[in-house]
C-alpha cells in the first residue's frame, strides 16, 4: 500500500489532489485509516480526458462527455446516460439507522424522485441483476453487509408529483390510475399460488378500475399483505411528493376529502403494518396536525433544519467544482456559487441542483432556472392577509437583509391564511428562504434569522413573492419603470399618472380600502428599485414614524419619504387637501431627520392620498423648498 505523499510523486499531482481523489472515491481500493489514506500499489490514475491545473481545467476534449440531466429522475437511465452526482451513501446512512417510516422533506426540483427511484432499483427484487447499476458506485465500496440488501425485497413505489387536478373526483380517478399501475408491476400476485380467492378477487378489481374509495383507501395495506405472502418478506414501501394532491385540495376547495382519503391510506401502509420492512415518503410540508400521521409513532422526519442524510438532496460544493471540471468550467465556480449556492440543510451548504445543471447546459449563463411554472395559490392565500409587519420584512429580506422569524416546521395548511406568521416557515420549507442562526424552542419550533439564499432566489422571490404581496395579476416591469423614471426625474405628474393607470387596471374597487392595502401597493411598486435605493416602512425618525422611505445607496439619488393617506369617498378636491395634509405631515414631525444625519441633502417628499381607485400626489423638494402639488 502507498501513501498519498507516495502517489503524488508517482503521478506528478500536489498530495491534496490526491486527498482529494480518494475522498471522492476516484481511485479504487483507497481506504482510509486513521486520518491517512492508504492506496494499493497498482492503482491507476483516474482517466477523465481533462487537463489538471487547480486554478483553471479545461477540457481536452468536448467529444464524448455526458449529458445533463435536465428532468431525468429514471435512476437507471441517470447514473448510465448522463452524467450522475453519486447518492447511493443515501442507502448507507438509511441502513444505519435502519427508521422503520422515513420522511424527508425538501423543495421541489432538490432531486427527491430521483433518489426515491435510486432506493426501488437497489431495494427491489427483479429478474434482472440490478446489482450492475451499484457495482460502481459509492455504496458498493462500502462493504457487503449492504451490498447484501440489494435486490432483496418487494417494492411499492408511488408518485403523486402530477396529482395536480381541480376537483376530487378527477383527482381521486388519478390515484386509482397510479395504483392500477403499480399492482400491474406485480402481476407475479395475480396467479400466486400463495393468496387466497378473495386477495386475487381484490387484486382483479383494482387492475379492472371497479374499485370504490373505500377499497382504494385499503390497497396500500392490501398490496403489502399479498406481497409478504407470495416472497415470504415484508416489502419497502415509497410514496414519493405525498403531499402534492393536498396542496392541489387545500386551493381547490377538496380539502376535507383528500384529507380523509390520505388518512386511511397511509394509516394501512404504515402504522402497525406488519407486512413492511421500510417505508419511505417525500414531500415539502410535513403535514402533521390534520392527523394523516395520527398514531404513526414509527415515523422519522427529516427536514432542511435536520443534519442527517443533509448531503443527499441537492448538490454539496464539492460535488459542484467535481461537475465543473468535468464540463471545463472550473473558472465559472465563484458565479455559480453567487446564484445557486447558499441553501443551508442543517448545516451543509447546498447548492440548487436543477439550477447547476441548467446552468452548465446553457453554457453558463446565469439566469434563474428555479421557476415555479404554477400557480401557488397557498403563498397567495397568506400574503392576502399579511400584516404590515410582515410586508416591511418580506421587503427587508428582498434589499439582502436577515429577520428574526420564527419557524414551525408542523406547517398546517388550514391555518396558513390564520396565521400570516406561518409566512417564514413556508417560505423556508419551500425553498425562499434560509436559517444562518437558529435556535431550537422548547415547543419543536425555531427561532431563526432568515435571509434569501442567492441571487437568483432573489430574482425569483421579486417576481413571485411580490406580485403575490401586491394580488397584481397585470403587474408589469413597465409600469415600475415608470415610477422609476418619475421620481428619478422629479416629474410628479408622471408619478402620479403611472399608479393611477396601475390601480385602474389591475386592483378591483373591492380590493382598496385600507391604508394598510396602499401602504403594501406603494411598497411593492417601488421595491424594483433596490438597486439603488434600501426601503423602509413605518420607521421612527424625528418626532414620529413615516410610512415609505427610500434612503439612497449612491450620492447623486435622493432620498425619497413617502407619507399615505387614505379616506373614503373623497372628491378632487378633498383628494387634494388629504394630499397637502400628509405632506405637511412629514415636515411637522421632521421625518427627513434620519436622512440629514446620514448626510443627505437633497430629500423629495411625497405625500400620496388614495380614495378608492384615485389618487393625488403632492410634493416637495428640500433643496429647492419649491411645492408642487400635482
Amino acid at each position: 500500500m502507498k501513501t498519498c505523499k507516495q502517489l503524488a510523486i508517482e503521478w506528478g499531482l500536489t498530495e491534496r489532489n490526491i486527498n482529494y481523489l480518494c475522498k471522492a472515491g476516484k481511485i479504487n481500493g483507497a481506504i482510509k485509516v486513521g486520518r491517512s489514506w492508504q492506496i494499493p500499489d497498482d492503482a491507476k490514475k483516474p482517466v477523465d480526458g481533462r487537463l489538471s491545473s487547480r486554478k483553471y481545467v479545461k477540457k481536452a476534449s468536448r467529444e464524448g462527455m455526458k449529458s445533463l440531466p435536465i428532468g431525468i429522475s429514471d435512476y437507471v437511465r441517470a447514473q448510465a446516460d448522463y452524467y450522475y452526482v453519486d447518492k447511493t451513501l443515501l442507502i448507507k446512512e438509511f441502513l444505519d439507522k435502519k427508521p422503520l417510516v422515513s420522511l424527508f422533506t425538501r423543495p421541489r426540483r432538490f432531486g427527491k424522485t430521483l433518489n426515491m427511484d435510486m432506493l426501488r432499483v437497489f431495494f427491489e427484487i427483479s429478474q434482472e441483476n440490478t446489482s450492475k447499476y451499484f457495482v460502481d458506485k459509492a455504496i458498493w465500496r462500502c462493504g457487503m453487509e449492504y451490498c447484501n440488501h440489494q435486490g432483496k425485497y418487494p417494492v411499492v413505489f408511488l408518485t403523486f408529483k402530477d396529482v395536480k387536478f381541480d376537483s376530487w373526483k378527477a383527482t381521486l380517478d388519478k390515484i386509482g390510475n397510479l395504483l392500477q399501475e403499480e399492482f400491474g408491476r406485480h402481476q407475479e400476485l395475480a396467479a400466486s399460488d400463495k393468496l387466497a380467492e378473495y386477495e386475487k378477487s381484490y387484486y382483479a378489481k383494482i387492475m379492472n378500475g371497479e374499485a370504490s374509495e373505500v377499497d382504494l383507501t385499503a390497497s396500500l395495506e392490501k398490496l403489502s399483505q399479498m406481497l409478504t405472502k407470495h416472497y415470504g418478506k415484508a416489502p419497502v414501501i415509497i410514496i414519493d411528493e405525498y403531499d402534492t394532491p393536498i396542496q392541489e385540495g387545500y386551493s381547490k376547495d377538496f380539502y376535507d376529502e383528500i384529507i380523509g382519503f390520505m388518512r386511511n391510506f397511509f394509516s394501512g401502509a404504515f402504522k402497525d403494518n406488519r407486512n413492511l420492512t421500510y417505508g419511505f415518503l417525500t414531500g415539502i410540508l410535513r403535514i402533521a396536525q390534520e392527523s394523516i400521521f395520527s398514531g404513526l409513532n414509527n415515523l422519522t422526519v427529516n427536514s432542511v433544519m435536520d443534519d442527517e442524510y443533509d448531503q443527499f438532496f441537492g448538490f454539496t460544493s464539492s460535488e459542484v467544482r467535481d461537475m465543473l471540471e468535468y464540463y471545463g468550467y472550473l473558472d465559472k465556480e465563484s458565479e455559480l456559487k453567487d446564484w445557486y449556492d447558499g441553501y443551508l440543510f442543517g448545516s451543509t451548504e447546498i447548492y440548487n441542483p436543477w439550477s447547476v445543471i441548467n446552468y452548465i447546459s446553457k453554457g453558463c449563463i446565469p439566469q434563474a432556472y428555479w421557476v415555479n411554472t404554477g400557480k401557488n395559490e397557498i403563498l397567495e392565500d397568506v400574503l392576502k392577509v399579511a400584516t404590515d409587519d410582515i410586508t416591511e420584512r418580506l421587503h427587508a429580506l428582498l434589499q439582502g437583509e436577515r429577520v428574526v422569524a420564527r419557524i414551525d416546521q408542523n406547517v398546517v395548511y388550514r391555518s396558513l391564511s390564520e396565521d400570516p406568521t406561518n409566512i417564514y416557515s413556508l417560505l423556508l420549507v419551500a425553498g425562499y428562504l434560509k436559517t444562518p442562526k437558529k435556535q431550537l424552542q422548547a415547543d419543536g419550533s425555531y427561532l431563526c434569522e432568515v435571509s434569501i439564499p442567492n441571487k437568483e432566489i432573489a430574482a425569483v422571490y421579486k417576481s413571485e413573492i411580490l406580485s403575490h404581496l401586491l394580488q397584481i395579476g397585470a403587474f408589469t416591469r413597465t409600469t415600475a419603470d415608470k415610477i422609476a423614471e418619475s421620481l428619478y426625474a422629479n416629474d410628479y405628474k408622471k408619478l402620479q399618472k403611472a399608479i393611477a393607470e396601475y390601480m385602474d387596471k389591475s386592483i378591483s374597487f373591492y380590493d382598496a380600502g385600507a391604508e394598510s392595502f396602499y401602504h403594501g401597493l406603494v411598497l411593492g411598486l417601488i421595491a424594483l428599485m433596490d438597486n439603488q435605493y434600501k426601503i423602509k416602512s413605518n420607521r421612527e425618525s424625528g418626532d414620529g414614524r413615516y410610512d415609505i422611505s427610500l434612503i439612497p445607496r449612491e450620492n447623486r439619488y435622493p432620498g425619497i419619504i413617502m407619507e399615505l393617506k387614505w379616506k373614503k369617498d373623497l372628491k378632487e378636491d378633498g383628494l387634494i387637501e388629504l394630499a397637502n395634509q400628509a405632506l405637511a405631515q412629514i415636515d411637522n414631525n421632521r421625518y427627513d431627520a434620519e436622512m440629514k444625519e446620514d448626510g443627505i441633502q437633497d430629500v423629495l417628499k411625497f405625500g400620496i392620498a388614495f380614495s378608492g381607485k384615485k389618487v393625488y400626489i403632492s410634493a416637495i423638494s428640500v433643496t429647492t423648498e419649491n411645492c408642487i402639488e400635482q
